[in-house]
């Protein structure tokens, strides 16, 4: 099965494939395999064929997931985040070259006004549990796609320079959808809460397909909603759900550790695209009962790398794991894989691993090495293959030629009973090249002084890494994904040369 159809084919049709929590709908793997093939047969009648984008600004629900299926079973899905800036809306129509726009009846205007004249667009409704495009046109079979075929164009969050185009294939989603359904053991009983964007490929591969191909249930609710969380848990039996940090904090936020939640029939946690402190996961298991486990995923690896796996498993804090279907090594700046133990860049060998970025040939020389991806994120490898990460390399803080890892930073200050989030940055230095600087965010009921954080620094770490100044700040600035971007972070809060 090596395309985003075929992994939906054996599933029997009576089975329920996706609930939404809001309105109690739920549509079975029959209504959905035909809706997809319709919305298909709609887009290949708008003159959608191989390789030709359909771009769509939804939130998550019904719409969403059957456009991305139906685009990309007559060309290329390219999902945008619906909370851009029209400015934003026409970067990304212009750079992935979109031949239709899929909107939502109400809203988008900033979509719309950045498609203008250049890019048709299609509004999209859902009637009677069935997904409608508003279009004058006869339908028209689509081929079905191929496993060399790109199904889902999706960009990098730009972090260190222009956003590159990741063009990922049916068989490199496949690949991927079958590593995360191994690693976790999923079975057709197994129901997923999908809180995470379905505009970015942790939503779309770990909490959509993975459960979809194993012949599970997706409870789709329409945002991320802390209040109705643990309700919707209860109510769906919901067995698994994963998330950024940042949301299993606002969870943890609205709970006493000491009395728990009652989190139903959830079996475990997945935790992804950004780092989880180890303080974080230990709460998190007491507060809701079950083992937490933290993944490595990037969007040019079609998602998963690397897992914790459950257990009888080992699950280390503070690291994500062992490699899942995914070669993992650490090389040097001259392209030599490392042993155990030493550090250098994380690079990975897989067939969920892109063969490159689109037309972007200058990224793809310094990408790729022996045909290793590198990752651009510094680690290393224990005795028994668990990967540790230690920074994005561009991240690292240099001060006088010393190396300085943020995220060790960051593990020290959210050991403070006091601190909710941490972010360690660099910052200019006239002297030493760089210095150390935090961004802190408090617990709702706890003071602090910078002097009081700056102390406890102090007394855990070197002097060269610990922090000359910390601001005590209302939140930290993320993506719409809830990554955080250490370079925002340093231009919000770094200042000039000290």
């Amino acid at each position: 099965m090596t395309t985003l159809p075929d992994l939906l084919e054996p599933i029997p049709g009576d089975r329920i494939a996706i609930v939404l929590p809001e309105d109690g709908t739920k549509v079975s793997y029959q209504s959905l395999r035909e809706q997809v093939q319709d919305v298909a047969n709609i887009f290949a009648a708008m003159g959608i064929g191989r390789g030709d984008r359909v771009a769509m600004a939804l939130t998550n629900g019904l719409p969403a997931i059957v456009c991305f299926l139906g685009a990309a079973v007559a060309g290329t899905a390219a999902p945008l985040n619906p909370g851009y800036r029209e400015d934003e809306f026409r970067f990304y129509l212009d750079d992935t070259k979109a031949k239709l726009l899929v909107l939502p009846e109400d809203g988008a205007e900033a979509a719309r006004a950045a498609a203008g004249d250049a890019v048709p667009v299609l509004t999209v409704r859902v009637e009677d549990g069935r997904v409608r495009l508003e279009t004058g046109v006869q339908p028209r079979a689509a081929a079905a796609p191929g496993p060399d075929d790109v199904a889902l164009v999706l960009h990098t969050s730009g972090s260190t320079g222009r956003p590159k185009r990741v063009p990922l294939k049916h068989a490199n989603l496949a690949a991927s959808v079958a590593n995360i359904i191994d690693t976790y053991g999923l079975t057709s009983d197994d129901v997923s809460l999908c809180v995470m964007p379905l505009f970015h490929v942790h939503g779309l591969m770990a909490s959509l397909m993975a459960t979809l191909a194993s012949g599970g249930t997706v409870v789709v609710p329409s945002k991320f909603n802390p209040m109705s969380f643990w309700r919707i848990v209860r109510e769906h039996g919901v067995t698994w759900y994963s998330a950024v940090p940042t949301m299993h904090q606002l969870l943890l936020a609205r709970v006493r550790a000491d009395e728990g939640v009652d989190s139903g029939k959830l079996r475990f946690i997945r935790s992804c695209s950004a780092s989880l402190a180890p303080e974080t996961m230990q709460s998190m298991e007491t507060a809701f009962g079950v083992p937490v486990l933290e993944a490595y995923g990037m969007t040019e690896a079609s998602h998963q790398m690397a897992s914790n796996p459950l257990p009888p498993g080992d699950r280390l804090p503070g690291s994500v794991g062992p490699g899942t279907g995914v070669r993992i090594g650490i090389m040097d700046d001259e392209g030599n894989l490392l042993a155990p133990g030493a550090h250098g860049e994380v690079v990975i060998q897989g067939a969920n691993v892109i063969a490159g970025y689109e037309s972007n040939p200058e990224a793809n020389a310094s990408s790729f090495t022996n045909g290793w991806f590198r990752t651009g994120d510094q680690g290393f490898l224990d005795a028994n293959g668990y990967l540790t990460l230690v920074a994005r390399i561009k991240e690292l803080i240099n001060r006088g030629g010393e190396k300085i890892s943020p995220r060790e930073i960051d593990e020290v200050l959210m050991a403070h009973p006091a601190v909710a989030e941490a972010v360690a940055f660099g910052v200019p230095h006239r002297m030493w090249g760089e210095e150390v600087a935090v961004a802190v965010v408090l617990r709702d009921d706890a003071n602090a002084s910078e002097a009081d954080l700056l102390a406890y620094c102090k007394n855990r770490l070197a002097d060269f890494k610990t922090p000359k100044k910390i601001h005590i700040v209302k939140s930290i600035p993320r993506t719409a994904t809830g990554k955080l971007q250490r370079r925002v972070v340093a231009a919000t809060y770094g200042g000039g040369p000290t």
